[in-house]
């Protein structure tokens, strides 16, 4: 979806996907269309642009491999368990105290759902570790 700003004079800017492919009966229909505002300091003054891909553009060519394969499974259970340990009463307490007391050191998760993947994804770690 793309963001649009537009002031007196008409549209200022777009960022964002302003169209995509429609997907029927099994093959794609149309393209990609891209508008990207660079809001970056620059001397240059155009700082709009627009890109058309093909359909296929974002169309994987290989088949994930065993570390990427891992990698979903891990996020999948850290997800699930991220889930379920926010929705447990009792360690409700616990939790927010122990977030508390690590939010304001160097390096600690600012917000309390980071702080369960950080912990949850630990625990993770820590089960698959020797097998």
């Amino acid at each position: 979806m793309a963001v649009m700003k537009v002031g007196a004079a008409g549209i200022e800017t777009i960022s964002g996907a302003m169209k995509r492919p429609k997907k029927k009966d099994g093959h794609n229909h149309g393209n990609y269309l891209l508008a990207v505002h660079r809001e970056a300091a620059t001397t240059n003054p155009n700082c709009q642009r627009v890109y058309s891909f093909d359909a296929d553009r974002y169309k994987r060519s290989t088949l994930p491999g065993a570390k990427e394969l891992a990698a979903r499974a891990r996020f999948i259970a850290v997800a699930a368990a991220v889930k379920a340990r926010s929705k447990n009463l009792s360690l409700m307490t616990s939790d927010q105290q122990a977030f508390l007391d690590q939010k304001d050191l160097a390096g600690g998760k600012k917000t309390l759902k980071s702080y369960y993947w950080f912990i949850c994804g630990q625990e993770y770690d820590q089960e698959h570790a020797n097998g």
